[in-house]
């Protein structure tokens, strides 16, 4: 598969990187007062750049909580340290997928760097209240926000009023991402007061995945009420980007699985086509045809590039418009 070209380099993390919590790659910041414990994660893929010159940012800039604790953290840098812009699929993670490890089992086993790099983060991951995931994608694509089944995390989405598309979906069969861990998975009644969004800010090496990345954590502090909008306005001069000007949920249905790296799609989908007919052929899964399920089924992030037994390729959605 021909790469699109690659325009967003990778930042210098520089003395940034050690962080103040004694975990490498982790900044916590404590307003003093009460308030919400807000975390912004990015590089949980060591190849999603946007998200990490986001948080660089925000240290540059010096912002802090204005109440509550605000915690930053750079995920997978064994990945990232191997970032070759030639080869960026490579640098997705070292021995397995970062976003797949949030399992109690699995971090207590520790047998892979990037199980052992979630046990790490763990104890900021549990003590958050809201989290920000800052992701980008294999394929050019318009941004979208994850909020898994809980319906707080749509209607943050829809307070945050951007981007236009935004994805209400479970997850996956081979693990359990980080936006979905602990409290962040249960129920509203169980947790009402817990955040939590994945954001897709674009394609990889896209720089305008870096305007979504910058406008995503703006709105976000401002929301969970560790920033206010002066301050916001103040500290991150050109960050806001406008308005989208309509949303909508994207209610997955189901994802298709690949049963092989020789999975092929019929047409090279970007995602977001939204296909009129039930039974049309999509895609072969190693012999089998694949048919959208009904009608004005919308493709969600459908990609070959990381295509092999077990990985999703795409998923269905149904659309509904929001607002």
């Amino acid at each position: 598969m021909t790469s699109p070209a690659f325009e967003l380099n990778p930042p210098d993390l520089g003395a940034w990187r050690a962080g103040n919590t004694g975990t490498e790659g982790v900044w916590r910041f404590d307003a003093g007062r009460p308030g919400p414990r807000v975390m912004l994660s990015a590089l949980v893929h060591g190849n999603e750049l946007c998200g990490a010159w986001a948080l660089l940012g925000l240290l540059e800039a010096g912002v802090r909580p204005e109440r509550g604790t605000l915690t930053l953290a750079w995920c997978n840098l064994e990945a990232f340290d191997r970032f070759d812009a030639g080869q960026h699929d490579a640098s997705r993670f070292v021995d397995e997928d970062l976003n797949r490890q949030w399992i109690p089992a699995r971090m207590a086993e520790g047998g892979t760097r990037e199980r052992r790099r979630a046990a790490a983060l763990r104890p900021f991951v549990e003590s958050a209240d809201w989290l920000l995931d800052l992701h980008s994608m294999h394929e050019p694509s318009p941004p979208l926000t994850l909020t898994g089944m809980q319906p707080r995390n749509l209607a943050l989405a829809r307070q945050l009023r951007t981007p236009a598309h935004v994805v209400v979906d479970a997850g996956h069969q081979d693990g359990v991402r980080m936006r979905d861990f602990g409290r962040f998975g249960e129920a509203d009644a169980l947790q009402p007061d817990t955040r939590a969004l994945l954001v897709e800010c674009g394609f990889h090496g896209d720089p305008a995945s870096l305007d979504v990345a910058r406008d995503q954590c703006l709105r976000f502090l401002v929301a969970a009420g560790v920033l206010s909008e002066a301050a916001a306005a103040l500290q991150l001069p050109g960050w806001k980007q406008a308005d989208a000007e309509r949303q909508w949920a994207l209610h997955v249905t189901g994802p298709v699985v690949a049963r092989s790296e020789r999975f092929r799609f019929t047409t090279p989908f970007t995602g977001l086509e939204v296909i009129p007919a039930a039974g049309t052929v999509i895609g072969d899964n190693d012999g089998e045809p694949v048919r959208t399920p009904y009608d004005d089924c919308v493709l969600v992030m459908p990609s070959t590039r990381q295509a092999r037994a077990g990985v999703t390729v795409v998923r269905f959605a149904r659309r509904e418009a929001l607002g």
